[in-house]
């Protein structure tokens, strides 16, 4: 009964070890069940000296020592995998060897072995996808017990006097058997613990990091400025938990929103030197509120005692910063000091992606104005020499034709819109197509063939006049005979289908416009819609050429 307590004393030493040591950053490795190689290395080192000082700790019995030394070979290979397990074991075992005595061999080789069969059970629990029982005490329980029974079955195999090696296990067996498992499992209780206190924090960063993200998407939308940075601090606030929020440019307080609010004032130039040394160093600044406070340059009184202060960027550009505050007598939490952190690079990379957006945006209108600009002039002194011609002969059919010039230059100017309906778009074409009818006269036939179910189908705005202009301009305008334009759209698969097509097949991209049009407008739709749509063209040279439009199907 001496002989357990003293072990059990030595495991509580183990114990204490092994709390304090989960509460420094070091012991993060303690907490994975796939350690780096260079974690490997503090675990190694770490189990290393807890496996030595069980032999250390031991009590001497029969010129034997009965020791607490699987415990540290256990929890290695449980850990950290074979390899891990047999070093410390090995180490462990070398040490104990060198320290002699008639058990010295057995108890070397069992400390070996112990410390791999644990990394094999290791490796068998992470291939079987179950690596959360590496940290369960009835799993390591059960695994320090039978290196145990093993230790204690070498000890008698290989130790000599054969008799005195069974005297020694008779003492021995039961204190080590029991101190060493209880031990080993409530060491990787106190290790479980604190893994999933990892967890959760790890768990509540990212719920609050994903709801700023979902709520402040929109927000940023809008671009930073003094009303979205107000909404934006605010929803900071609200998920944070923290006593204030600001939200600088670079020169001014955007937004303020918590303790402080009545002097800390949105609008204001910014007054605090650690928000122009994070802007201008472009750094992270933490005042803790212990070894250093927070000193208002504003009011003497100010209730906020720490700061954290995160530069805002966009493509390493300083735009602002983001800033969060505790009161006095509140702990600027690190949980709130690694959000902070993670909020700012995520709303910096938000930010960017939203000036990305408007700057796709823009570049897609000034497409369509491109599109506007070729359709107009040419085609405008086409259709007034036409108008001119018919008027001789037929006034009343010229003021048709300049009725429909009319319609289609005033849609033309008036679709600011980047979306249309297949029926908006074919009114626009079919004022085109009466103008060029009478240019061409017989030369020109069109043909449609239209689903009416998809008439309120959404497509870009001036997708189908610059593509029907092609077909007339670089394909039915060169034959002699004349020429037929055709038009149709139809549902398949869940997309809408419309498709332009001539019988000139003389398509040709390099050095035309034609081919930019139909660029254009293809970026446009996949830019709308998404890249699984968009057109496509195919040219049989001298019999057809088909523009394919397929866009995404609307409910009806």
């Amino acid at each position: 009964m001496d002989l357990l307590i003293h072990l059990i004393k030595a495991v509580s030493v183990f114990l204490g070890i092994a709390y304090l040591f989960c509460k420094l950053p070091w012991s993060k490795p303690l907490t994975t069940a796939f350690p780096l190689a260079r974690e490997k290395v503090i675990l190694y080192l770490f189990f290393s000296v807890i496996s030595i000082m069980g032999t250390y700790l031991g009590w001497r019995v029969h010129d034997a020592i009965a020791n607490t030394r699987a415990v540290g070979a256990v929890l290695a290979g449980m850990i950290g995998g074979p390899l891990l397990g047999t070093a410390v074991g090995f180490t462990s075992g070398l040490h104990r060897f060198l320290q002699g005595g008639f058990s010295a061999f057995s108890c070397g080789l069992s400390t070996t072995i112990e410390g791999a069969m644990a990394g094999m059970v290791h490796l068998y629990l992470i291939r079987r996808n179950r690596s959360e029982l590496i940290f369960n005490p009835w799993i390591v329980f059960v695994v320090a017990f039978a290196g145990e029974v093993i230790h204690m079955a070498l000890t008698i195999a290989f130790s000599r006097p054969h008799a005195d090696a069974v005297e020694l296990v008779k003492v021995v067996a039961i204190p080590m058997t029991v101190s060493c498992s209880i031990g080993a499992a409530l060491f990787v209780s106190i290790i479980r613990d604190q893994k999933n206190i990892y967890d959760r924090i790890g768990a509540v960063s990212s719920g609050k990091a994903f709801q700023i993200a979902r709520r402040s998407l929109d927000i940023l939308n809008r671009g930073m400025n003094r009303h979205t940075a107000t909404d934006l601090a605010k929803i900071i606030h609200e998920e944070t938990g923290v006593g204030a929020v600001a939200i600088t440019d670079r020169e001014k307080v955007l937004a303020f929103t918590g303790c402080g609010s009545d002097h800390h004032l949105a609008g204001s130039p910014i007054a605090s030197h650690l928000t122009r040394e994070a802007i201008q160093e472009n750094k992270v600044i933490f005042i803790d509120g212990v070894g250093e406070r927070y000193a208002c340059p504003l009011m003497e009184s100010c209730p906020l005692n720490s700061v954290l202060v995160v530069p805002l960027r966009i493509d390493d550009e300083v735009i602002g910063t983001i800033k969060l505050y505790e009161p006095r007598n509140t702990r600027f939490l690190k949980i709130n000091k690694s959000l902070g952190e993670g909020i700012t690079n995520l709303l910096s990379n938000q930010l960017l992606i939203s000036r990305y957006q408007k700057q796709k945006n823009l570049l897609l209108r000034a497409e369509l104005k491109l599109l506007q600009a070729q359709v107009n002039p040419h085609f405008l002194f086409n259709s007034l020499n036409t108008v001119i011609s018919i008027l001789r002969n037929d006034a009343a059919r010229a003021r048709d034709l300049l009725i429909h010039l009319s319609m289609f230059l005033r849609n033309n100017l008036k679709r600011v819109s980047d979306v249309s309906t297949l029926e908006e778009e074919l009114d626009q074409v079919r004022s085109y197509l009466k103008i060029e009818q009478a240019r061409f006269e017989e030369r020109l036939t069109v043909e449609m063939n239209i689903d009416p179910d998809l008439l309120r189908q959404k497509l870009p705005t001036f997708t189908l006049q610059p593509l029907v202009e092609n077909a007339i301009k670089h394909g039915v305008s060169n034959m002699l005979e004349g020429g037929t334009v055709r038009i149709s759209a139809h549902s398949s698969n869940g997309s809408a289908v419309i498709e332009i097509e001539d019988n000139a097949g003389a398509f040709r991209e390099e050095g035309g416009n034609g081919g930019l049009g139909i660029k254009i407008v293809n970026r446009r739709i996949k830019a709308l819609f998404g890249n699984d749509f968009g057109t496509r063209l195919s040219c049989v040279p001298n019999e057809s050429t088909r523009v394919t439009i397929r866009i995404p199907l609307e409910a009806s």
